[in-house]
Parts: C-alpha cells; structure tokens; sequence
C-alpha cells in the first residue's frame, strides 16, 4: 500500500488565501499546502477578516483585490489597523491591473502576484514573507534577551522600549541633518533595534551591588563598570561565530556606550570618533531616560533640569552632534517620556 504523504507543517503559522473564484481559491490552496503551511480560504474580505481575527497565526495572507462584500483595498486596511504582530500581504493580480497593484501597495501590501499564479512563482513570493516574519521574530529575540538584564537590574518597567524610541529619533535626525557622518536609513533602524541589548552585561553583576540603593563604594563601582565589556565581548562572540551583523552593532552599543566623547569614559578611554557613532547615540539616550526616570538610588529628574545637564556635557560626555539632534526634537522625547510614564503609573495600579 502506498505511503500517504502528509505535509510536514510549519508551527505558529497559517496562511489565509482570499479569492471568489472556486477553481483560483482551491487551485492556490493546494499549491500552499504543498510547501507545508496550513492554509485557510475566505471567499470575500469580510470572511476573510473574521477568520484573521479568529487565528492569531494568521501571518501571511494572499488575496484577489476585485470580491464582493468586501474587495481586497479595504481588507487590506482592515488588516493593517487591526494587526498586533506584522503580517505579510501578498495581492493577486492580472496583466492588465498595474493601477490597481499601485493602489494596494499603497494601502499596505507587501508583494503582487500575476494571476494565473504558478507554483515556483508563489513559493518564491512566500519565502520572501517568511523571511520578513523572521526578522520580526529576531526582534522579539533581542528585546526577550535584553530583558533578562532588566529584570535583573530591577530598573523602571519601560526602559528598554523607552531607550529604542530615543535613539530611533536621534538616528533619523541624525542621518538627515548631518551627511559627514555618512549614515543610512538601514543602519539607524538597526541601532534602534539592538539598543535593549546596551546592559546585557549586566547579568553578570552580584546582586548586592546591582541592587544597592545608595553610593557605590569605588571598589563596587569598578565591578560595576564591567558589565560594558562583559556584553560587548559576549554579543562579539556570537557575531563571531552567526555572522549576524546586527549583533556587531549590537556588540558596539554594549561596550562602548559608557565611553565619553573627551575620552574619560570607559572601558577604553576612547574620544571622539574613535567611539561609534551607535554607541553615542546610545549614550545620550541612556542618559536621558536614566535621569527623567525613578531607579532605587534616585528621584526621577524634571526634564528642564535634564535638559541643562545635557548641554552641560555637550563636547564632554556628549558627542556635540547628537546633543544638538536631541535638541531638535525634544517635543517628541517629552511625549514618549509622558506617554509610557502614564502607561507604568496603569501597570502600577493593576498590580496593587
């Protein structure tokens, strides 16, 4: 007897596949069965839209545009207002529909395939969502990892997403107003992303130090000071051996974002530019969110007196370039610093 072949599924994830034509819908969901995804099929928008929000690992969705009911523009729309986790959108489309590809690409889609859609065609257009649902899950890896640290270090709920934010508007501004440093869209968005791994380190500290509510004594502090280098030499460890070259940046931020720009910081005394540019932008972030925050050693400081000791340290501890970035752009730092302020002081009150 013959050995039935039952695909091997991927776990955590579906595809939902939208057409009303019977013949295109059960023609596309053999296809996709085949490269081992579970598959579900709507034959309308709204259908469709019911079913996403039923199946949580709904993460990839390929739909006609032109259905009843509900055409494939608005479910588009819907999806993207309504999504808690990024899900890859592929429209199908004939020869003679360019207009309308334009049109869903600009409400959200992702990718287009030309119907009648052929298999290697449609397998290479999901690996190249599955690749993108991969990097989203990456992220979540690096903020699950820099947690650990955080939860050690008992620090204020929203640091880390705080913190990413910061240094996602410094690196922006940064890109668009100072060319000499020679930054690209990419590698901004790429410090953003690594930046909750900046303490890592921290991991390896005692706990009577970490969690002392006073003064470290000298001899604590020197301990303290060694977190930088024991993150950065372990993400430059696994750079070393994944290749991964977020992890490289990741490895930057981490050793060198106690550096000072006069060159008194640590762990290598570097000045200047000999610092990287991931590592001062991170720098100034930290600080920020350090003082504007309560720790178990401080009062959380008012964002003027913030400001002020900013400006102080412009040219010392501060690389003058991300100083005046900041400076830039300070209504949209107090907005994230209230915002996730009212956000803890919720969490606070669920939890009594």
């Amino acid at each position: 007897m013959k050995e039935l072949l039952v695909p091997s599924y991927h776990p955590k994830l579906s595809i939902l596949v939208v057409d009303d034509d019977p013949p295109q819908l059960m023609l596309l969901r053999m296809l996709v069965e085949q490269q081992g995804y579970r598959v579900l099929t709507a034959e309308n928008g709204m259908e469709a839209l019911e079913l996403f929000r039923i199946h949580s690992d709904i993460r990839l969705v390929v739909t006609d545009l032109e259905m009843p009911i509900m055409d494939g523009f608005e479910l588009i729309r819907r999806i993207r207002q309504e999504q808690t986790r990024y899900t890859y959108l592929i429209v199908l489309t004939s020869n003679e529909e360019k207009a309308s590809v334009v049109h869903a690409l600009n409400d959200g889609a992702d990718d287009f395939l030309t119907k009648p859609a052929l298999n290697e065609e449609l397998q290479l257009r999901i690996k190249s969502g599955i690749r993108l649902l991969k990097l989203e899950s990456q992220d979540e890896l690096i903020l699950s990892l820099a947690k650990l640290a955080e939860y050690r270090s008992e620090e204020t709920g929203y640091h880390l997403e705080r913190v990413q934010r910061y240094t996602g508007l410094l690196g922006r501004d940064l890109e668009a107003n100072c060319r000499e440093l020679s930054l690209t869209i990419p590698f901004v968005d790429e410090i953003a992303l690594v930046t909750p791994l900046h303490d890592i380190g921290k991991v390896a500290i005692p706990d009577n130090i970490l969690h002392k509510p006073g003064r470290l004594i000298a001899e604590e502090f020197e301990t303290m000071k060694t977190h930088s280098a024991i993150g950065g030499k372990m993400l430059l460890d696994i750079y070393s051996r994944t290749g991964s070259h977020y992890l490289k940046t990741a490895s930057d931020v981490a050793m060198f974002h106690h550096e000072k720009y006069d060159g008194k910081g640590y762990p290598q005394g570097l000045a200047g530019d000999e610092i990287p540019i991931s590592a001062r932008i991170m720098a100034l972030a930290d600080i920020y969110d350090a003082m504007t925050s309560v720790r178990c050693y401080k009062d959380a400081y008012p964002h003027e007196k913030v400001r002020k000791i900013i400006l102080e340290e412009r040219g010392k501890h501060l690389d003058p370039l991300v100083v005046d970035s900041f400076l830039r752009q300070e209504n949209e730092w107090l907005a994230i610093k209230d915002r996730y302020q009212v956000m803890e002081e919720d969490l606070l009150q669920l939890q009594k």
